[in-house]
């Protein structure tokens, strides 16, 4: 693990997420010099344990979180990546639902502001475009790619999606929202989006002399 720590990554983070994603983002963020910070609703809970979706008959990673995604202060983050598989169905959950109101769940107002601040850069991989289409605001007009499976939310709430041959792209970077097709590009996705930051950190480098 590098000793030089670049920043931190927050990773929005829920029940049945994808365990293959996590192990990656355990492996490699801190060996490129970045912190991660699990966050989820925690609903009142100074902590919750979350397992991930089960593979091989069995949930094989667990992760105990304790940020609260209303309270997150974004000013403390290089990143935000939303992980992949039913985690984010599920963090989009709002327990009121009123004709002509928003969806008022704490994560996608986490989005909201998330997308909102200038150079902070936005990562969604697999199934996580979900909490994006909790709010069609955040995905209209945007370029992304997606799994197969919610292509067509993300088609219904506005999203561009981009396509290479019969699939979905691999990795589509739209501003500072870079989204991932699947866990299988995992890794090219991190590459891409730790870029991204770093881009993003050498011109504001760039812009201070």
């Amino acid at each position: 693990m590098s000793r030089n720590i670049k920043g931190k990554i927050g990773v929005l983070i829920e029940e049945h997420f994808d365990a293959t994603e996590f192990r990656r983002f355990n492996e490699q963020l801190p060996a490129r010099g970045y912190e991660v910070d699990y966050a989820s609703h925690l609903w009142g809970n100074a902590s919750l344990r979350f397992g991930s979706n089960p593979d091989n008959g069995e949930v094989e990673e667990h992760v105990v979180v304790t940020t609260e995604v209303s309270t997150m202060d974004l000013a403390a983050y290089k990143g935000i990546i939303a992980i992949g598989a039913y985690a984010m169905d599920r963090l989009r959950y709002d327990p009121v639902a009123r004709k002509g109101r928003k969806c008022q769940a704490p994560a996608v107002e986490l989005l909201r502001r998330a997308a909102a601040t200038e150079g902070l850069k936005l990562g969604a991989i697999c199934h996580s475009l979900w909490l994006y289409c909790a709010d069609p605001d955040l995905l209209r007009g945007r370029r992304v790619t997606c799994a197969h499976n919610i292509l067509w939310d993300v088609l219904n709430a506005g999203g561009e999606v981009v396509y290479e041959g019969d699939a979905t792209a691999d990795i589509v970077i739209d501003g500072d929202l870079v989204t991932g097709r699947h866990p299988e590009v995992v890794d090219r996705f991190m590459d891409v989006f730790l870029g991204e930051i770093e881009a993003e950190d050498a011109r504001r480098a760039a812009r201070a002399i």
